[in-house]
């Protein structure tokens, strides 16, 4: 079976793992250090790494003193732990709907949502495909409330000249191996913002001050550390990092792969049963899936002749208020129609590094014979 997406671990990556683990430090060591800054030269903001994107979703949440009450204003066409992590701090979900074209949150429908409870907007690159971030972010900055960008797909994409990474207040990353790199499982955070990134790193670092200045017990001794406020074990160690590492010097061969098979993709299933993705004019993606259209009536006809074939087609996202634990909180199917639409016709073609092009071929040759 073609997947739909896979990672690609090269000689110099098994090195580098390998250094690790005949090192003195298989976690809390110098290679996350090392991560976490090539990280930050790579987006442009200081950044720093967690276990896994919803790890550094839950950091960003913590980061803005999410509350009871509170409310976010997320897509629906996204993972759930988007919306999961807000959750879990009591925070009330807000979904605005997406635009048809890109899968994205529509600023005009964020809107139409905000309140006087709106703490933040959260807006999801679907595929790699940046959102309209100047758009949400003047909105943001009018009703002072924070954008956060879930960029899980984007690592590596540009938007209007800039960074995925150097834009919103806070950005978070999965580095996931179907993702654009991997750490095997991993995350990270970016901000320029020193005291939400502080806040979001101890969070993610079980909430212990090392700092003696800012400490409140005064009469212990130099092993002395202490938690002000809760937090958990979200730490990426050093045999990730150091994977991760190896991974990052590879970015631009990764992202040049992809827009190569993107542009295949696109030139060669013209007059097929599949609708190709828009790009907006203004952003350079780092494509993560290769989101293809199909009519609805016969899209599960086509995903068995893909998956007959040999070919890992899949489903990206079934709308996130769907699932049973929003329903149960009075959301219905139908609310968000063009999140229902675009879902509804859905269907992601494989997409990686790792595809040969004799696999391209199989694609688009199934493709044409629909």
């Amino acid at each position: 079976m073609i997947p739909y997406g896979r990672h690609s671990v090269n000689e110099e990556d098994i090195a580098a793992v390998t250094a690790v683990l005949r090192s003195d430090w298989l976690t809390i060591g110098e290679e996350v250090a090392i991560f976490e800054k090539a990280i930050s030269e790579v987006v442009g903001n200081p950044s720093f790494s967690v276990n896994s994107g919803t790890a550094a979703l839950h950091c960003a949440y913590a980061a803005i003193g999410l509350s009871p009450g509170d409310e976010v204003i997320t897509p629906p066409i996204t993972f759930v732990a988007t919306q999961a992590t807000a959750a879990l701090f009591g925070a009330k979900i807000v979904f605005a709907d997406v635009q048809l074209d890109s899968g994205n949150i529509d600023p005009e429908a964020v809107e139409a949502a905000i309140s006087s409870r709106t703490k933040a907007i959260v807006a999801v690159d679907f595929a790699g495909h940046p959102a309209d971030l100047d758009e949400l972010k003047s909105i943001a900055g009018k009703h002072d409330i924070y954008l956060i960008e879930d960029a899980a797909h984007s690592l590596g994409s540009i938007y209007k000249d800039k960074r995925v990474g150097s834009i919103a207040d806070l950005t978070t990353f999965s580095f996931f191996p179907t993702k654009n790199m991997t750490t095997g499982e991993g995350g990270a955070i970016s901000t320029n913002n020193m005291e939400l990134l502080e806040i979001a790193k101890r969070f993610a670092r079980q909430g212990l001050v090392r700092d003696k200045e800012k400490f409140i017990i005064k009469d212990q001794g130099p092993w002395h550390q202490e938690v002000h406020k809760f937090g958990l074990n979200y730490r990426l160690p050093d045999i990730l990092c150091a994977l991760g590492t190896s991974q990052l010097s590879r970015l631009d061969e990764f992202k040049a792969r992809r827009r190569e098979i993107f542009q295949i993709y696109t030139s060669e299933l013209a007059g097929t049963a599949l609708s190709t993705p828009t790009t907006k004019d203004y952003v350079d993606p780092m494509w993560h899936l290769y989101p293809a259209r199909v009519d609805p009536k016969l899209r599960l006809r086509i995903f068995e002749k893909f998956r007959e074939s040999g070919i890992g087609v899949q489903v990206n996202y079934m709308p996130a208020y769907w699932h049973p634990v929003f329903q149960e909180m009075g959301f219905k199917v139908g609310q968000f129609p063009k999140s229902d639409a675009f879902y509804l016709s859905e269907l992601s073609l494989p997409m990686s590094f790792a595809l040969s092009d004799e696999q391209i071929q199989k694609v688009i040759d199934v493709a044409k014979s629909l």
